[in-house]
């Protein structure tokens, strides 16, 4: 039976092949017909393909030269692979892979098309080796799970070769090393390695109804044991589905789940479920997903577990491989915590591939080198890379080789008068200096270098390890030629080198040329020579000191007087500019309103009943009382529509003043004012919320506070100041006290409650115009910049005791700031460090606090003399808006006497004079009502 079984069988095949050839030889004639109907179609394919490859190779022939010319063009690598690979062309395909991947990392994309290729192009076992290797390349550019896998996968089908599976084996375990704790795709290797050795498993078993042999039992037993291990390892790892492997594990066990396995399932369970979050924000965002990658990134380092900072950090770098500071941040952390070679010296290699352009990322690659003791020629190479990099500032340059100028440093042995190393660094030295000089100022336009930070370390070193202060002494004599003769900060630089290392002529000689060219600071230059001289000098050497610096302190006076004078007339200039400016802006909008007035009185004679003259005459003769007028001009223009004349406001703005004035006489009220147990507070912020109840609590501990009167707009905001009165005067002393505190960021000013009426010379606020040593200026400061922020900068030069950001009344930031040291030298070296500091990306300005002279104009109550101003002469609708004086009233000359108030205040008044009112002397006087009636009239 089982031979008859095996002819039927044979006999079925036989048929089935006779099928498929008839099927076969079908579809060739088939094809013959089709291709004989189709050659004119054939033809015109074959036209245009070959006009098509024309064209494909001479834009490779096009991208070729121009990679010839600029290797660097990345996306030009990648449009070449890509017309290569679209016309087969596969010998130069693989070059032209091989020349981008010398130059940059390789995206996951890329990696894998270049494998997939190359695996169909060797299938001969000989050369598995190159694919081998191909693949060993692909996984140190970026960890990427499908490269991974693909590897595992190719390295299966060479497992029938001696050694092949440990071969295997040993990818995989390489694999889940590197990716296993993949929480999306790290599933997936496990997985795959489980059925590999499930595959291995069958092979090892005996067939069914055969006892096995003693040493088939130790391999099954073995294979078994391999799988409960993957098994275990897996659940351990916190990853996506996991429960899925749980169970799976459930099923596959014969005698259970250990506890063992458990818990760590459970306590995986529980780490993924705190990470899930970041994971499905990672799935829902966008490429790049930096944001949440950071988020994942900072949760895992709070975490601590090194693998999983490490895995994190890779997966974030493989999606955002053009961001330094993530390089940075992932190179700070193995430096400082794994500190493992291999992998921290990878992974510097790998950050200035993707980011050559940070010279961070160069620096910390040499300083990792060094750490690690790698070979001298190793981080010479590395530098030299670096220097091809093409930085983007010269700076960059500056820095780098301080880098590696400090590597060299620290390889010589200055016990020794001379040695290799030690001529190594001098070369060294004179190369950078060259360097800055033709390579980085020709690119840049600058040597990055202004104050030669380069020299002065070769000085210092010289001096300090060498002995060899006449080298220290020509590099300070270049370094002042190169126009930092005229810094303070630099000269005491060389002073101070001349103190440690020089003698005291040298010293002394310092000191005369720095008082001579110094013209920053010239008064600290020359109080550090006469302090030098008190020290070690003589009596001569004392009065040639003195003599030397008050010539110098003149002849800078002197300068600085003709500086500010030109400042002040240029300012002075263009203040004059800015007034003819404002007069003729004026002059033409009172033209523009002057003729718009006449339009409108016009169309309103136009629209008038012709009897209204007649009915308004009689009521006018020439005893009428001005009350009466006003009455019926009130009626008048409110019955046919008329605007109120310039002089009159309306009823809403009649009521602001009213309350207003009605405040103004509470002011005054003596049963409100007490001066003597009041205090004014000013300087306070416009939007400063509830100030009567915040100065309450502030004052409440000076004593009974019997009122508190803040003073608000017409707008209803608050003007910054207010009234404290107490139950006591007592409690007015213990008030003063608080002047300068500080209220919500802003200092405020409490002074005695004066009536200036009865005392017009009082003064409280004295305007400093004295020199103050001790307190330093500082300008341009980001308008984010916190005291607490300025106080560390500070800090650093100086023990600070008062810091003050000056602001604008409605609390925004002007950018200056005054800070008080403890002395006047720590002031002068925060000044000579500080200036010029980058803060946040903005240059500051320092100097020692100098506040101008108030000049006699600026001064409260100052009036000009009327003979040096002209009158100004107003039109026919009076004073504009414009021309409003900002001085107070009560601050005005007086130069008519005040008459009786007839049509609203003598402010409105004011606001009314024509050239119809003018008197004999040129001067305005009042309009009444009659006046503007007769005025209507007439026109």
């Amino acid at each position: 039976m089982a031979a008859q079984s095996n002819a039927e069988q044979t006999q079925l095949q036989d048929m089935e092949e006779e099928e498929a050839g008839m099927e076969e030889r079908e579809m060739e004639s088939d094809g013959d017909e089709e291709e004989g109907m189709g050659v004119e179609n054939s033809d015109d394919d074959d036209e245009d393909s070959s006009e098509d490859e024309k064209e494909n190779e001479a834009e490779i022939q096009r991208l070729e030269e121009q990679l010839s010319i600029n290797a660097f063009d990345y996306n030009c690598h990648v449009d070449l692979i890509k017309l290569l690979k679209q016309e087969g062309e596969l010998f130069r395909l693989r070059k032209a892979r091989q020349k981008m991947s010398e130059l940059f990392p390789l995206t996951e994309e890329i990696w894998l098309d270049w494998l997939k290729d190359e695996i169909r192009l060797t299938e001969e076992e000989s050369n598995r080796e190159k694919v081998y290797e191909l693949f060993e390349r692909a996984i140190k550019d970026y960890i990427c799970p499908d490269i991974w896998l693909e590897y595992a996968q190719y390295s299966i089908g060479g497992m029938g070769s001696p050694g092949g599976i440990d071969k295997v084996r040993a990818v995989f375990e390489r694999a889940v090393t590197a990716v296993g704790l993949h929480m999306t795709k790290g599933q997936t290797l496990w997985e795959a390695y489980r059925e590999f050795e499930n595959a291995i498993l069958s092979t090892v078993q005996p067939p069914p109804g055969r006892i096995p042999s003693r040493e088939e039992q130790e391999l099954l037993h073995a294979q078994l044991e391999r799988i409960h291990t993957l098994f275990r390892r897996q659940l351990a790892v916190p990853l996506m589905e996991m429960e899925t492997t749980y169970a799976e594990y459930e099923e596959w066990a014969e005698h259970g789940v250990p506890e063992t396995v458990v818990q760590l399932y459970k306590k995986a369970l529980q780490q993924m479920e705190k990470c899930k979050p970041f994971e499905e924000a990672l799935l829902v965002a966008e490429p790049p997903k930096l944001a949440e990658y950071q988020a994942l990134i900072d949760f895992e380092l709070k975490e601590g577990d090194p693998a999983r900072v490490q895995i994190t950090f890779e997966r974030a770098l493989a999606e955002n491989c053009l961001v330094p500071d993530m390089w940075a941040k992932y190179t700070t952390y193995l430096d400082r915590q794994l500190k493992i070679k291999h992998l921290v010296l990878s992974t510097h290699e790998r950050a200035v591939r993707n980011c050559p352009w940070t010279m961070s990322l160069w620096k910390n690659y040499l300083l990792a080198l060094e750490r690690h003791g790698d070979e001298h020629h190793t981080v010479s190479d590395v530098f030299e890379k670096a220097l091809n990099a093409g930085f983007i500032q010269a700076t960059d340059y500056v820095e780098i080789w301080q880098a590696y100028l400090d590597y060299l440093r620290r390889r010589v042995d200055f016990s020794k008068e001379s040695s290799k190393e030690l001529e190594e660094l001098r070369g060294a030295f004179s190369r950078s200096l060259d360097y800055m000089k033709q390579d980085v100022e020709e690119r840049f336009g600058e040597s990055g270098d202004p104050s030669c930070v380069i020299m002065q370390i070769w000085a210092r070193i010289e001096a300090l390890h060498c002995k060899n202060m006449q080298k220290a002494r020509e590099l300070w004599d270049n370094i002042m030629t190169k126009g930092n003769a005229k810094y303070a900060n630099m000269w005491l630089e060389y002073y101070n080198l001349e103190r440690s290392y020089g003698d005291p002529a040298h010293c002394r000689k310092a000191l005369h040329r720095a008082v001579q060219c110094t013209s920053d600071y010239p008064e600290h230059v020359c109080e550090v020579l006469l302090t030098f001289e008190r020290v070690e000098g003589s009596l001569e050497d004392w009065d040639a000191a003195v003599q030397k610096t008050e010539t110098r302190l003149n002849r800078i006076n002197e300068q600085r007087t003709k500086a500010a004078e030109k400042e002040a007339n240029l300012a002075r200039q263009e203040e004059e500019k800015v007034e003819r400016r404002r007069k003729a802006k004026v002059e033409k909008k009172t033209q523009k309103k002057g003729t718009r007035a006449g339009e409108k009185r016009k169309a309103a004679q136009d629209n008038c009943p012709d009897d209204w003259t007649e009915d308004f005459a009689p009521k006018r003769h020439k005893g009428h009382v001005d009350n009466t007028t006003d009455e019926h001009m009130e009626t008048e223009t409110g019955f046919f529509g008329r605007n109120t004349s310039p002089g009159r406001r309306p009823a809403t703005s009649g009521t602001k003043k009213a309350v207003v004035a009605a405040q103004r006489q509470n002011d005054d009220k003596p049963e409100l004012r007490d001066d003597s147990t009041s205090v004014f507070i000013s300087n306070l912020m416009y939007t400063l919320e509830e100030p009567e109840a915040k100065l309450r609590t502030l004052f409440e501990t000076c004593g009974p506070i019997k009122e508190i009167r803040p003073i608000f707009s017409n707008k209803g905001t608050f003007r910054g100041y207010c009234y404290v009165q107490f139950e006591s005067p007592v409690s007015v002393s213990e008030a003063l006290k608080l002047d300068r505190q500080e209220v919500e960021g802003r200092p405020m000013f409490v002074s005695p409650c004066v009536d200036k009426n009865k005392n017009p010379e009082f003064k409280v606020f004295k305007y400093n115009t004295a020199l103050e040593k001790h307190k330093i200026f500082i300008s341009g400061l980001p308008f984010s910049c916190t005291k607490e922020q300025l106080k560390e900068i500070c800090n650093a030069h100086g023990t600070v005791k008062d810091i003050r950001l000056v602001t604008y009344r409605s609390g925004k930031p002007k950018g200056l700031a005054y800070v008080e040291f403890a002395d006047e030298i720590q002031a002068s070296q925060a000044v000579m460090k500080m200036d010029s500091m980058d803060v946040e990306g903005n240059k500051i300005s320092v100097a020692i606090s100098n506040p101008p002279r108030r000049s006699q104009m600026d001064k409260p109550g100052f009036s000009r003399p009327m003979t040096d101003v002209p009158r100004q002469v107003y039109g026919s609708r009076g004073r504009g808006r414009t021309q409003l004086s900002l001085l107070p009233r009560s601050l005005h000359r007086q130069t008519t006497p005040t008459g009786k108030v007839e049509n609203g205040t003598a402010a409105e008044r004011e606001q009314v004079t024509g050239s119809a009112a003018e008197n004999v002397a040129g001067e305005p006087r009042p309009l009444s009502n009659s006046d503007f009636a007769r005025m209507l009239l007439n026109k």
